[in-house]
């Protein structure tokens, strides 16, 4: 006995609903921008401060924004080349991959900026409260859109901030 997969609605076969329409903007704008500030903000974090322990601030700023654009490159790609929306009613895979590469290039780089700062204990300090900013905002979107509860949010998205960060600054003292 197989289960029969019936398609979404989509704009064209429904009437327009706040409700259709507040689940068109979740799909298809908030959940590819929301992929791409988590993954941009939490995948840069490991290099950005390996590379700052080793090497200083400026290698930090490079390294961090390299991997802002090497991360934004591949989360567009990869959200525009899983799905053509037709499926799924996600919309359309050129805007959601666009809309990830952004948000994740902004992620990983609002961090790395501290890094124009050529003392490193006071770039570290700037860069960890942008971070801070950085968690609690990500966890802010998604108690908004996504209905997640504001604590269960930041222990989440802080435990896996702190699990990537910890690992560059290993990295960064190996």
């Amino acid at each position: 006995m197989s289960e029969q997969v019936l398609p979404l609605p989509t704009s064209a076969s429904t009437p327009s609903t706040p409700d259709a329409e507040r689940r068109r903007l979740v799909l298809q704008r908030i959940q590819p921008g929301l992929i791409g500030l988590i993954d941009g903000t939490i995948s840069t974090l490991a290099p950005i401060f390996a590379a700052a322990y080793l090497a200083g601030s400026r290698a930090a700023l490079l390294v961090g924004l390299a991997s802002a654009l090497g991360a934004a490159i591949s989360m567009g790609l990869s959200e525009g080349l899983s799905d053509d929306g037709s499926v799924t009613g996600r919309g359309s895979s050129l805007s959601r991959g666009v809309i990830t590469g952004g948000a994740t290039f902004l992620g990983g780089t609002f961090h790395a900026l501290p890094f124009l700062i050529s003392d490193l204990s006071t770039a570290l300090a700037v860069a960890y409260v942008v971070v801070a900013i950085e968690l609690v905002t990500i966890a802010l979107i998604r108690k908004r859109f996504m209905h997640v509860a504001l604590p269960v949010s930041l222990v989440q998205v802080t435990l896996g901030g702190v699990l990537v960060a910890v690992v560059g600054v290993l990295v960064g003292h190996a």
